[in-house]
């Protein structure tokens, strides 16, 4: 496997695409993911198993992990959002063709639990301790935890609570723990402490950023969480997912950080993604095509950092 600083989670096919108004076909999806797992990308977000009624746009959870291309050293991931959606996971990981990692969701904050799982935080967490009980030792284990530093409802989130919720993911099997910038209110500061406190309470798990650049902090926030010893990223292509603007939460462009933006800037410096150029930037490419119109990503539009031009130059 080539060598890398920092594993980033391409997150395009469930995160980006989980707002979409335009439907994506299957086939669309299943050639997609492989872009990405071509660019060499060691985890991939693939697909939700959320009620299809709820959200229909991964109706198709089993189809597309059934079509998609298994690589050695790629890790495929499942949002799971209640034991119905466990059950058909491992019922595909029987049938052959399921996810390697399985994400189990939490909010920090109980206005957020309420508006957006329709439940408490205390009912919610006895959920997902019935749901990695039956996972647990099948499949690979993330907890998320939404709202991670703050809350459009509730305003600061108390870090405290965040690094518990952690420690209790730890104690339930979870070998990582998404810390989700959902509102992007995020600072370098506050991403800094916060890993640290995380990394304190539940050192057995590996911290994962998942910041929305929704106040343009995303790639600052990044770095912040590396120099802070977090060595696992989310983004997703043309930094498209994130909530959707139109529900009581929202404020305004709420998408992800742009991996390729992402990947250019920590290959400027000198921290090594393991990633092929040329097939994310390929991948990007397929990305936009997909979705019908120009994405959000910097490098899109612009190309790749001086150091990329350089070595391309010698190559000449």
């Amino acid at each position: 496997m080539t060598a890398r600083d920092v594993v980033i989670c391409e997150c395009l096919a469930r995160d980006g695409l989980q707002h979409e108004p335009a439907h994506v076909p299957t086939a669309t999806k299943v050639a997609l993911i492989d872009s990405f797992s071509r660019a060499g990308f060691a985890r991939i977000e693939a697909t939700s198993y959320s009620h299809p009624g709820h959200v229909p746009a991964f109706a198709d959870a089993s189809e597309v992990l059934r079509g998609i291309a298994r690589p050695p050293g790629v890790a495929y991931k499942a949002t799971c959002p209640n034991q119905r959606a466990v059950d058909r996971a491992l019922t595909d990981l029987l049938a052959g063709h399921g996810a390697d990692e399985l994400s189990l969701l939490v909010s920090a904050t109980e206005a957020h639990t309420a508006r957006n799982l329709r439940t408490t935080r205390a009912d919610q967490w006895h959920r997902v301790e019935a749901m990695a009980a039956a996972a647990r030792g099948q499949v690979r284990l993330v907890g998320v935890i939404s709202m991670a530093w703050g809350c459009s409802f509730e305003g600061a989130v108390d870090p405290g609570r965040v690094a518990e919720d952690a420690a209790r993911f730890a104690d339930l099997g979870a070998d990582l723990v998404t810390l989700g910038d959902t509102i992007g209110t995020a600072t370098p500061r506050s991403v800094a402490s916060l890993i640290a406190r995380v990394r304190a309470a539940a050192p057995d798990v590996i911290p994962v950023g998942h910041f929305h650049d929704t106040r343009g902090t995303g790639l600052a926030n990044c770095m912040a969480a590396l120099e802070a010893g977090c060595t696992h990223l989310d983004s997703a292509m043309g930094g498209t997912g994130g909530h959707p603007a139109g529900i009581v939460y929202g404020e305004g462009f709420t998408g992800n950080v742009a991996t390729e933006d992402l990947v250019n800037l920590l290959e400027e410096e000198g921290t090594a993604t393991g990633l092929d150029l040329d097939a994310v930037e390929a991948a990007s490419r397929a990305c936009e095509a997909a979705l019908g119109r120009p994405l959000r990503s910097m490098v899109a539009r612009s190309g790749w950092g001086l150091s990329r031009r350089s070595r391309e130059a010698a190559d000449a």
